[in-house]
């Protein structure tokens, strides 16, 4: 099968770097670097890894790490809103602390919270925490969430995001083998134009984009 862009899906794609374990491709079009379909694990090995993840809501921790993403995406939302965590895993501390300060939640993930009926809802907002490296398909997961995202409603993203091909090379985040996507600034410029959103750059691995029509 020919490889496509699994977020553009262009076919002008360069192969960026190879490791002992997988090959990466780059699409020249959204900046997209992905790992080819054939290096993926399957569906029962993804879930055992992330089976031993701890995402404790108590954890002083983990609240100061997903902190990094809530206290910015606060700043913006105005009291009382419906917000979606998507791809929450088993463990959604992110949703609990956001219901902490008064909004509604609901929760989203395909293996461990699989309720496609709150994918059929509209949200003022929108959070996918260490999500968006892991999508197979992310056009697809990115065209659900604009659809239901109201106008004037944010997205909020963590991820890591691609440097160059030097600082690619020695990279933590490429040893996760469920880690499939990996998006850089222009990536992210490609998606706001793309779904007609502003964007805003919060630190290096925290991504808002505010859906304008």
């Amino acid at each position: 099968m020919v490889e496509s862009c699994p977020l553009c899906n262009n076919n002008d794609l360069n192969h960026y770097f190879r490791d002992k374990n997988r090959d990466y491709l780059r699409c020249n079009h959204c900046r997209l670097v992905f790992v080819p379909h054939i290096f993926w694990l399957n569906l029962k090995q993804e879930k055992a890894i992330y089976d031993l993840h701890t995402n404790d809501v108590e954890d002083k921790g983990y609240r100061k790490f997903l902190s990094r993403v809530t206290v910015p995406l606060l700043e913006q939302l105005p009291n009382a809103c419906k917000g979606l965590d998507f791809g929450c895993g088993p463990g959604p501390a992110l949703s609990e602390m956001l219901q902490e300060k008064g909004h509604r939640m609901e929760l989203y993930d395909p293996f461990y919270h699989d309720n496609k009926e709150v994918l059929a809802q509209e949200y003022d907002f929108i959070c996918a925490t260490e999500v968006i490296e892991h999508l197979r398909i992310p056009s697809v997961e990115f065209e659900l969430l604009f659809s239901i995202l109201r106008t004037g409603g944010w997205l909020a993203l963590m991820t890591k995001m691609v440097l160059d091909k030097q600082a690619f090379s020695n990279w933590h985040y490429i040893r996760d083998l469920t880690h499939i996507c990996f998006f850089s600034r222009d990536t992210f410029d490609y998606l706001a134009y793309r779904f007609q959103s502003d964007l805003f750059f919060i630190g290096n691995d925290v991504i808002l984009l505010r859906k304008k029509r």
